[in-house]
């Protein structure tokens, strides 16, 4: 069964930091690009990164550059989000998808999605 699973979600309070794990079962990452969403109430969701396959590329929002870092460990299926000086409006819901089309920031290009992970920031 095909899945991915986010963890590493949490509370934090404002300028922390968190990082979060995508991990992937029931197929390899190799040959998928990654991105990273996250939704808030009432908002669309909203694209923050992405990385190739072959981690060469990546992309970030505008409203999260400078601040988070995606990478990704092949060996252990795994993609990552670091998040750092974090702010009360990142929080949201945090979704990893995977796609084995060229990244984007847009939802539509993914086929797969986790279920997501609570990020709170608030002191």
């Amino acid at each position: 069964q095909v899945q991915l699973v986010e963890s590493g979600g949490g509370l934090v309070q404002p300028g922390g930091s968190l990082r979060l794990s995508c991990a992937a079962s029931g197929f390899t990452l190799d040959y998928y690009a990654i991105a990273w969403f996250r939704q808030a109430p009432g908002k669309e969701r909203e694209g923050l990164s992405y990385i190739s396959s072959s981690g060469r590329s990546t992309n970030y929002a505008d409203s999260v550059k400078g601040r988070f870092t995606i990478s990704r460990d092949n060996a252990k299926n795994t993609v990552y989000l670091q998040m750092n000086s974090l702010k009360p409006e990142d929080t949201a819901v945090y979704y990893c998808a995977a796609s084995i089309y060229s990244p984007t920031l847009l939802p539509g290009g993914y086929q797969y999605w986790g279920q997501g992970t609570q990020v709170t920031v608030s002191s």
